[in-house]
């Protein structure tokens, strides 16, 4: 009969063992030291000017298309069309690309389409967002093309704030700020201190590595021939936004944070939802870096080097987490204290925590020009590291092998998913 405790002391013992309990303790401080060094270089540089540039040259204003890829929205899509229709631009065309929906998304979209303002590419059957978003591609005319998801607002100046980023010939795509619109829940107030003390602040931090990691899905400018000449979405991928970044990347095309281009978006509302989402994401990430990930070990994408690095770095955290907290739960479980854990927070755990709440609260300090209400879900914060740490690494340690190991498999087109969102 084996002898647990004395298991348990060889693992501790281990220099395996050693060597993740510091990574998982150096790698959260050092990571989020970079995040916020480098996100207010992007803000002195861009951001803290009186006249932000780009600004419109009134000699460049090229053609514009809004294009909607919409599976069941009828909750929603009326609501995004007029936001659309209140964009101020001068040579702008709207088109909903409805894929298959068998609400009443179509039925919505008609008055619009039938006082001029509105076109609509009705497909009969539902192949996904990406094939939806290609096959409207086809149908527009517009040489920058805004894509936004079918239950988002944007704001009237969304068009003029990412148009003149398209005037440098090496600039393919232009994603912009995505603000969360309903906060009425506890999850959905975290979501929106996310967006702004996470997602923001890790594309301005990219912008100064010199790539970004993902165009965000719900809003993302491209100029018309860099999508065509990496061609198009790939429908088999879990997350096209992802995709199309790297391939756009690979080809040396430039793509750009624009803070000041604002989308008012829904996020899941239930656990489930947000669960569902982020498995998405984190397979779609995984096939990214199955499929691209070979192609940055060139001198020429040695600008992708540090997007690849901190990829597979959160990975491995990630296990880490999972593995280290399963082994001191087990630990604690038979009243063996294990090296290196505490259930009382002791110095190194404040030290993290106090490094994450100087993260979120920079991202508030730095996005509350665009988001006036932002500053008043700081005090959330607090449960963000107890809440989303603990899911995101286990749906990233769920998700990643099966999207390593499978993402060279051809498959069918990757269909729409349902996600529950509150107004």
């Amino acid at each position: 009969m084996f002898d647990l405790v004395t298991i348990l002391e060889a693992i501790e013992g281990n220099i395996i063992y050693l060597i993740m309990l510091s990574f998982f303790a150096w790698y959260p401080l050092i990571s989020s030291g970079v995040l916020v060094f480098t996100s207010i270089m992007f803000f002195v540089r861009r951001e803290k000017r009186d006249r932000p540039s780009p600004a419109l040259d009134p000699t460049y204003q090229p053609a514009a298309t809004i294009l909607i890829a919409a599976f069941n929205e009828a909750e929603y899509i009326e609501e995004t069309i007029e936001g659309c229709l209140r964009v101020d631009y001068a040579d702008l065309e709207i088109v909903v690309v409805d894929d298959g929906s068998t609400d009443d998304t179509v039925a919505r979209v008609i008055p619009f389409v039938r006082d001029g303002r509105v076109r609509l590419v009705r497909k009969m059957t539902n192949e996904g967002k990406a094939m939806a978003l290609n096959d409207g591609l086809r149908c527009t005319r517009g040489e920058v093309i805004l894509i936004i998801d079918a239950d988002a607002v944007p704001d009237p100046n969304v068009v003029k704030t990412m148009v003149p980023h398209f005037q440098s010939p090496r600039v393919g795509a232009v994603t912009g700020n995505p603000r969360v619109v309903n906060r009425h829940s506890l999850l959905a107030k975290l979501q929106a201190i996310e967006f702004t003390s996470i997602i923001s602040l890790q594309r301005r931090a990219q912008r100064v590595w010199g790539r970004i990691l993902t165009m965000s899905g719900v809003v993302g400018a491209f100029h018309r021939d860099a999508i065509y000449d990496v061609g198009l979405f790939s429908p088999d991928m879990a997350t096209e936004d992802i995709d199309l970044s790297w391939k756009l990347q690979l080809r040396f095309y430039d793509i750009r944070y624009e803070p000041r281009a604002i989308v008012w978006m829904r996020v899941p509302a239930t656990l489930g939802g947000l669960w569902r989402q982020r498995r998405r994401w984190a397979t779609g990430l995984a096939q990214v870096l199955r499929r691209y990930g070979p192609r940055t070990f060139n001198w020429k994408s040695r600008r992708l080097w540090p997007l690849v690095g901190e990829s597979f770095l959160s990975i491995l955290w990630a296990y880490c987490f999972v593995l280290l907290t399963g082994l001191w739960i087990l630990c604690y479980s038979i009243g063996y204290p294990p090296v290196g854990a505490s259930p009382i927070p002791n110095w190194w755990g404040m030290l993290i925590g106090t490094m994450c709440l100087t993260q979120l609260l920079t991202g508030v300090v730095l996005d509350r020009r665009y988001d006036r209400h932002i500053p008043m879900y700081y005090f959330t914060a607090v449960f963000y590291p107890l809440m989303y740490w603990i899911l995101m690494a286990i749906i990233t340690a769920i998700s990643t092998p099966a999207a390593m190991l499978n993402a060279h498999r051809k498959r069918g087109p990757v269909r729409w998913k349902p996600v529950e969102r509150t107004s």
